[in-house]
């Protein structure tokens, strides 16, 4: 049954969205202990869940408590959110790493093209500290499937990461900097520069190390360093499989298998396809955790499907990767 859900979720338009997220909600209530317990305080009758908007979102923080898991399996990896100092982290039990690989390779190339074409760079300090960070697990399989040879990791070599961008400019080699904020501003401060061939990919997070941003202003910095026309923006979390860009214009859009919907802040239960509200997320590669979570986020979704993040909720926890505080 595993191999058969991966092709089904990464062939989603075959079946349809719609139609294949009522039976993985289906596969998961039967099969999740603490997903069935939580859509049976809501909903008396879960027959009447005939559509996406009317199935019942886990609420983020439950990965921080419970055990969220689909089916009896031993983790092949479990990955810690970042966090705060004295904050409890999330923990997301990974059945099947090659299932995550599949749906981060396939959503790299669906926005970028073939991951061959390019040196991946990584700047993520107080990440590469840990061994059970998802965004690491990724861009370190993004670096090992470009097959570049400058294709790396840089703690705080900022000099070191320069000379490197540099060198690429000059081969006219296409090359993707994916960073955490607060390192791509200090880099930004000591070594400004004109990048033609480099694309910068921000995954948010400040980590206290500096006054939180808006977006647009963090783009603007950026922009201005680097003389380059936009940053590119990455949308994922620990809890999730699947991750949301934005080429620049601080809209994100999703791979087929992955859908952003917006809940009303005073009654969760009541969830849109379009308008402003609290982010919910279908990601059906989250197979064997919960495919449907409530997130902390405030965003709008336009009627394209295309999608802003609008910041955190008043009171939610800070998270070490989140996005950009308004």
């Amino acid at each position: 049954m595993q191999n058969q859900w991966n092709h089904k979720v990464f062939n989603v338009e075959k079946e349809g969205f719609e139609a294949l997220a009522l039976e993985i909600f289906l596969f998961q209530y039967e099969n999740s202990l603490v997903y069935k317990a939580y859509v049976d305080a809501l909903i008396p009758d879960i027959t009447t869940i005939d559509a996406v908007n009317k199935i019942p979102f886990l609420p983020v923080r439950f990965f921080k408590s419970q055990n969220v898991v689909t089916t009896n399996f031993e983790p092949e990896k479990v990955f810690e959110s970042s966090g705060t100092t004295g904050s409890v982290n999330s923990s997301h039990f990974v059945k099947d790493l090659l299932l995550y690989e599949e749906s981060f390779l396939r959503s790299f190339e669906l926005f970028y093209g073939s991951i061959k074409n390019y040196c991946i760079l990584g700047l993520l300090p107080s990440y590469l500290e840990r061994d059970n960070s998802s965004l690491v697990y990724m861009v370190n399989e993004l670096i090992k499937q470009s097959d570049n040879p400058q294709s790396g990791f840089y703690l705080d070599e900022y000099e070191k990461l320069a000379s490197v961008i540099i060198e690429l400019e000059k081969k006219e080699q296409k090359t993707l900097l994916i960073g955490v904020t607060f390192a791509l501003l200090d880099f930004a401060e000591q070594f400004p520069m004109f990048m033609q061939y480099t694309t910068i990919l921000e995954t948010g997070g400040m980590k206290g190390r500096r006054k939180e941003m808006i977006r647009e202003e963090l783009h603007t910095v950026l922009q201005n360093a680097f003389k380059v026309p936009s940053i590119h923006s990455e949308y994922g979390m620990t809890e999730l499989l699947s991750q949301a860009y934005s080429n620049g214009d601080g809209l994100f859009n999703t791979p087929p298998w992955m859908k952003i919907l917006v809940r009303d802040e005073e009654d969760p239960l009541l969830v849109k396809k379009t308008g402003s509200g609290i982010i919910n997320i279908i990601d059906l590669a989250n197979i064997y955790s919960c495919s449907f979570i409530a997130t902390d986020d405030a965003g709008k979704i336009f009627d394209n499907s295309s999608f802003e993040v609008l910041g955190r909720l008043d009171g939610s926890d800070l998270r070490g990767c989140s996005l950009l505080a308004v």
